[in-house]
């Protein structure tokens, strides 16, 4: 497809700041801002296998000698980062071929409405679904009007009237669903699930955003970077990601199409209780959520209380 967009090969890279960063590219006068996209020079070795090795941070170790890596003036600064928020929402890594001269094919839709725009649940499916040591429930399909995903909430009990318990348990196959040590999200889930159902009822949201928000294939990138001694902050940031993707308007979006507008919120992230607020849902209490620690996510967990800011 490059080869058809761009047969001269005039395209230039476009990265995260993030990972900008990680390649010391940050002494650039271009690339010196973190949170800012950096436009990476075409030069005649820079073609798409090359291409992938720079932002790829899986291939650090394997790539040999390149470059210079050349930053340039961005064009369009709104529109790259835009592009790169767009890769990371499709799981992406935040990488693009920047194109100019393409007027006929160039969006009509400006896509920072789209990015800006209130996030929107609809609900498509609910069914009774009893679970194992719960039993009676009820789960709630619902869809992202704006990406097409799909996410659900169980809802255990009646609430009588009260902020219902709420769990916002982002999905972790490898925690979840084979038992990774790495994590303490399976405890999490079926603690959560617990304890909902131990306070008369409540709702546990699971929403699709894999490895904090990076999907599902970053996640393990990020698994490779942290068995070569980066931490989990660090090993998103090289990927080219924040240290926390996550969004959680639509966790608030789901909520009012349940009819609920106030919660207590099982949670030891501040970021999901100022996300919430931002969109809405007022948090009544906030209830802790510790697990036991292992001697494979101690300094995991360690990080998420250090570096990101997780309570006690």
């Amino acid at each position: 497809m490059l080869c058809l967009l761009d047969p001269d090969g005039r395209a230039r890279l476009l990265i995260s700041g993030e990972r900008a960063a990680a390649l010391g590219l940050g002494n650039e006068g271009n690339a010196a801002d973190p949170a800012r996209p950096v436009l990476i020079e075409r030069a005649e070795w820079l073609d798409a296998e090359t291409a992938l090795t720079i932002v790829d941070p899986a291939l650090d170790m394997a790539r040999g000698p390149i470059g210079p890596l050349r930053p340039v003036g961005l064009p369009d600064e709104e529109e790259a980062a835009a592009g790169v928020v767009l890769a990371r929402r499709a799981g992406l890594l935040p990488a693009l071929w920047w194109l100019e001269g393409l007027a006929e094919v160039r969006p009509t839709t400006d896509v920072r409405e789209i990015l800006d725009a209130p996030r929107e649940a609809v609900i498509v499916a609910r069914a009774n679904l009893p679970v194992v040591d719960i039993g009676a429930a009820q789960v709630v399909a619902f869809r992202d009007a704006a990406t097409g995903e799909e996410h659900v909430a169980l809802v255990i009990g009646a609430f009588a009237g009260k902020p219902p318990l709420v769990r916002l348990h982002s999905e972790c196959l490898t925690g979840d669903v084979f038992g990774s040590l790495k994590c303490d999200c399976g405890p999490q889930l079926r603690e959560a699930l617990r304890l909902i159902q131990h306070a008369g009822g409540g709702i546990l949201l699971y929403l699709r955003q894999e490895g904090r928000g990076i999907g599902l294939a970053n996640k393990i990138r990020a698994y490779q970077l942290q068995d070569r001694g980066f931490d989990t902050v660090d090993a998103n940031r090289r990927l080219g990601f924040a240290d926390d993707n996550r969004d959680y308007g639509l966790a608030a979006a789901m909520l009012r199409a349940l009819g609920v507008r106030e919660v207590r919120l099982l949670t030891n992230n501040p970021a999901k209780l100022a996300g919430l607020a931002a969109a809405g849902v007022r948090v009544a209490e906030r209830v802790a959520h510790h697990m036991p620690t292992n001697p494979h996510n101690a300094d995991y967990l360690a990080t998420k209380q250090e570096r990101s800011g997780h309570l006690r």
